[in-house]
């Protein structure tokens, strides 16, 4: 058989050697090389698919979108129910008021620990605990921020992520609270947390006073202050009531809550850490305030006896300073109760715990009596004497109240009732919406067995047999959980299997549009106009049978959209049976060792990929392999020095998955390196660009990249000088934070001012997006965009040797190539198997651009250390933004370098980007197996970032293959004429 190569979409660039030997399965010719041992058929060109280029674009937007939305439908729908009927207990309470102090941000650790001299950290909360009230540790779930973590102390339920990304201060559905069902509610503290509580209450009984905004600023001089005008404040408004007897009267009161967020400990902590000296010191601030406000309390109301006091956490914060992730150090926060209604020390002799923490915090001997963070609203609903709010999940911690054992058990039997009346309005609504012979109930909790654990344990009761109403009571609480679970579940596995079914069809349809548009593995199919009807109608019965079964059922809209989806899909499967079929002939022909060690290289390709999500040390394996592909593949022979650069730079890159994630450990140093390391390597391309025959050809072109580098200058400056000036407590200085916005501004603007030949343009994209990464880096990664830009420009340039030494095509020059004339390139070859390996490449750089300096825990946490040159306020949206535009600055990068690669190969974007879908829809169909809904709530939560990310980046290379398109093919022209220079 004679050699060819793969022959154009357009039949040119046929080889020389004759035509190939008619008949067989196959008219073409053999095309081996050395890394995959596959083959490449050269055959008549293939005429389109049937559906266009846009509605195709169009449709894989839809479908991605689905499949990107059912996860939050499938997981993240909210639980919360309503209709229930409000429960109380019905004997009077210990408490008239509570007060509510809660420090945001403090870690247990850092309230009960000793200091080296071993003294309190916190004197009068010590003393509390050790004489007074009961102690332990309250743990909280991911994600570890302020609002889930409010709403589960004060509301009684774990807030589901897709409630939390809606919006920090707006409730994007009602739940009730402890403060909705007390009769006076007054609170201070933080804008970002008090109103929803009050927006969410019936009637007009939340009071909120609040600082403004701009007060909570990570560089101000002391955070401190935040806390201290809480105190101040209140101080102050029970002085006024004196004088204003409808205040006074209300205050006096039963049923009264008084709340207390402190954020100053956590506002510290983000800025200085937690081992800092300012955070330790406002730890000591917020225990003299909260000494204050008791004495002062208790001299209001006349030493009565009838205040109840709880100090708690949100959530804990990590050695490094940021929160959202499920580290112990988050998710461990401290709980003190004292006063009206609440248990005296407990001592005892020995206790059992996992961790260490008693001997280190020498508490041995008072009883550390641990709860779920959503337990303290039921708690403090007992304490007053309140209905438990009607959405509570907490279970009532009995070891916290003194009070009668009758007391105990009518108050754990009011919370029973509470969480059964939820489960059982959440059986009704998914009865009520599911045919009766396919309705299956929770059977530990069948009507007749919720009346049975009533019965049993109001005779209880009656006997004064409390404890064994107590157990019986906690046994209904968890059942009654297991069922809201069953129910809040009950559809998972149905809708699961639609969206898998959906994403396999889509999978092998864009898979069978490759092969038939872009290759030449099939024969010519003999056109027929008459198309068979036979499938058209059987899925559309199959369409009405679902929907009519949906219909019945009065199904949500959106499950229609779910379980007819796969119908469309699978019917253009099957359209394309031809292709199938011809395909399948093909492969048997081939021996079978090439298939299957073809086959096994692309799974273990992608399981690598997938590996890398949850091990970043997987990165640095694929790297080194990467280092080695020149050698394995015999290229090295004929281009040994970029060879060797590449391997260097591989050898570099495989560094960075192996440090800690980004912002552990701060190191200013290292991003005035990179800076300096910027500018010098900008100094050496100015050099070798003047001297080579695409130099700068006139005075504007100098002036952009003269300007860029000193962007990149003054960047370096700003970050060293605003570490500086925040290490004094001296604020962002104006100056600095003018700098970085205008840097921000004019990153994506001046790119398209430069020359539009490869290496100019795509250095000077470097330029523009690195003066920003600097203003937005730390440490370390600061050098990350510098490697990997490197090894970028080298890849493109190792692709053309790839294609010389397959034989695929003359190698172009690339110091003249123009990006200008790259659009107008009509001539395209057909894919070969090595533009598999393009595009795995491709898809590995853009894993690697999101983990090389970090992984899901690190993205999840709010670390606004990153932000300071562009603003220390707390603002969450923008800040988040920034953090999200420090994330996408690599994928640019690798994006750019990507089209690069496609139009210097001769390749359509489109058969490349189809590859690149193929790939990461398995990767999607991998983490769609892989979601969990079980274990740690970390894990849960890791699981479905994985699935949502590789989603998201599927629609998200769209975006990118569009952003680089522009950023490298177009220029704005500055009143003058372009000479244009051809390729």
């Amino acid at each position: 058989m004679r050699m060819w190569g793969c022959l154009r979409a357009v039949g040119v660039w046929q080889d020389q050697l004759g035509p190939a030997r008619e008949g067989g399965l196959l008219r073409g010719v053999l095309l081996y090389h050395s890394v995959w041992k596959v083959q490449c058929w050269a055959l008549p060109w293939w005429p389109p698919v049937t559906m266009g280029v846009p509605v195709f674009i169009l449709a894989g937007l839809l479908v991605h979108f689905v499949f990107l939305a059912s996860i939050f439908d499938i997981y993240f729908s909210s639980p919360l129910v309503h209709g229930m009927t409000p429960q109380q207990t019905p004997l009077p309470p210990p408490a008239k008021r509570l007060v509510l102090f809660v420090a945001d941000g403090l870690r247990a650790d850092s309230l009960f620990e000793l200091n080296s001299n071993n003294t309190p950290q916190a004197p009068y909360l010590r003393a509390i605990l050790e004489n007074n009230g009961s102690w332990g540790i309250s743990h909280t779930r991911v994600p570890t921020e302020s609002r889930p973590g409010h709403v589960a102390l004060i509301a009684g339920f774990y807030e589901d992520v897709s409630a939390v990304a809606k919006g920090w201060k707006e409730n994007p559905v009602e739940f009730d609270s402890v403060f909705n069902e007390s009769k006076h509610t007054w609170s201070w503290g933080s804008p970002d947390i008090l109103p929803m509580f009050a927006k969410g209450a019936t009637g007009d009984h939340v009071y909120t006073f609040c600082y403004t905004a701009e007060s909570e600023d990570f560089g101000a001089q002391d955070a401190a202050e935040l806390d201290t005008w809480v105190f101040d404040h209140v101080k102050s408004f029970f002085n006024s009531s004196r004088s204003n007897q409808t205040l006074f009267s209300a205050l006096n009161e039963e049923k009264v809550v008084l709340f207390l967020h402190l954020l100053g400990i956590d506002t510290n902590g983000h800025a200085h850490r937690p081992y800092s000296k300012e955070y330790k010191e406002n730890i000591r601030k917020v225990d003299e305030g909260v000494e204050e406000i008791v004495s002062m309390l208790e001299s209001f109301y006349g030493n009565d006896g009838k205040t109840a006091y709880i100090l708690t956490s949100d959530h804990g914060m990590t050695d490094w300073g940021s929160h959202g992730a499920g580290h112990p150090s988050e998710t461990l926060t401290p709980l003190i109760a004292w006063g009206a209604g609440v248990n005296y020390p407990q001592e005892v002799t020995s206790q059992l715990f996992e961790d260490n923490f008693l001997k280190e915090w020498k508490l041995e001997n008072l009883k550390r009596m641990d709860v779920n963070q959503a337990d303290i609203a039921p708690l403090m609903a007992s304490l007053i004497g309140v209905p438990f709010p009607l959405n509570s999940v907490g279970t009532l911690p009995l070891e916290y109240l003194n009070n009668s054992d009758h007391f105990k058990a009518e108050s754990m039997f009011t919370n029973a009732v509470q969480v059964l009346e939820q489960f059982k309005v959440k059986m009704s609504q998914k009865k009520r919406t599911t045919l009766s012979f396919l309705f299956t109930p929770f059977k530990p909790l069948s009507d007749s067995e919720q009346i049975n654990f009533l019965k049993k344990a109001r005779l209880y009761i009656q006997q004064q047999k409390y404890s064994e109403a107590v157990s019986l009571c906690k046994t209904l609480i968890n059942l009654a959980l297991k069922g809201l679970s069953y129910y809040h579940t009950y559809d998972r596995l149905f809708l699961g299997l639609s969206i898998a079914v959906s994403f396999v069809g889509w999978t092998t349809y864009v898979i069978l549009v490759i092969i038939k548009t872009h290759t030449n593995l099939i024969k010519a199919a003999q056109i027929n106009n008459k198309e068979s009807t036979g499938p058209l109608y059987s899925f559309m019965f199959a369409g009405m049978i679902i929907a009519f079964f949906l219909l019945i059922q009065a199904s949500p809209w959106t499950y229609y959209v779910y379980c007819l989806l796969p119908v469309p899909i699978w019917y253009a499967v099957v359209r394309e049976l031809h292709v199938i079929q011809d395909l399948a002939a093909n492969l048997w022909s081939l021996p079978v060792g090439h298939s299957v060690g073809f086959l096994l290289i692309c799974i273990l390709g992608i399981e690598l990929l997938v590996f890398s999500f949850f091990y970043r040390s997987t990165l640095t394996v694929g790297l080194l392999v990467f280092a080695g592909w020149p050698v394995i593949t015999q290229m090295w022979v004929q281009a040994k020095r970029t060879t060797l650069i590449w391997t260097l730079l591989c050898v570099f890159l495989a560094v960075f998955p192996l440090m800690p994630v980004v912002g552990r450990e701060p190191n200013i140093p290292l991003v005035i390196v990179a800076g300096l390391t910027t500018l010098l390597i900008s100094c050496f391309s100015l050099a070798s660009f003047s001297r080579s025959e695409n130099k700068y050809r006139g005075k504007e072109d100098l002036k952009v990249y003269f300007y860029q580098m000193f962007s990149i200058a003054l960047s370096t400056y700003v970050v060293s000088s605003t570490h500086n000036s925040l290490k004094n407590k001296q604020g962002l200085p104006v100056f600095n934070q003018i700098v970085s916005w205008m840097t921000l501004a004019s990153s994506s603007a001046l790119p398209l001012l430069s020359p539009t030949l490869l290496f100019q343009r795509l250095f000077s994209i470097l330029l523009s997006l690195m003066a920003t990464y600097l203003l937005l880096s730390t440490g370390y990664e600061a050098l990350f965009p510098l490697v990997l830009s490197g090894l970028m420009l080298v890849w493109i340039q190792m692709e053309q040797e790839a294609l010389q030494h397959y034989g695929l095509s003359l190698r172009s020059k690339l110091a003249v190539f123009n990006f200008a004339y790259a659009t107008d390139i009509t001539q395209f070859r057909q894919l070969h198997l090595d533009d598999i390996r393009r595009s795995f490449f491709f898809v590995f750089f853009i894993v690697t651009a999101f983990f090389g300096t970090g992984n899901i825990a690190s993205v999840n946490s709010f670390d606004p250390a990153s932000v300071y040159c562009f603003l220390t306020v707390f603002s969450p949206f923008m800040m988040g933004g920034l953090l999200l535009l420090k994330v996408v600055i690599p994928f640019v990068l690798v994006s750019c370098a990507f089209e690069a690669v496609q139009v210097t190969t001769q390749l359509s974007s489109k058969s490349l980007f189809l590859i690149v879908l193929v790939i990461s829809d398995i990767m999607a169909l991998h983490f769609f197996f892989l979601v969990k809904d079980y274990g740690s709530w970390l894990d849960i939560g890791t699981s479905i970032s994985h699935y949502v990310l590789v989603m998201s980046l599927t629609i998200f290379m769209m975006l990118m293959n569009g952003l680089a398109q522009l950023l490298t093919t177009k220029r704005l022209e500055l009143s003058r004429r372009t000479k244009h220079h051809s390729m």
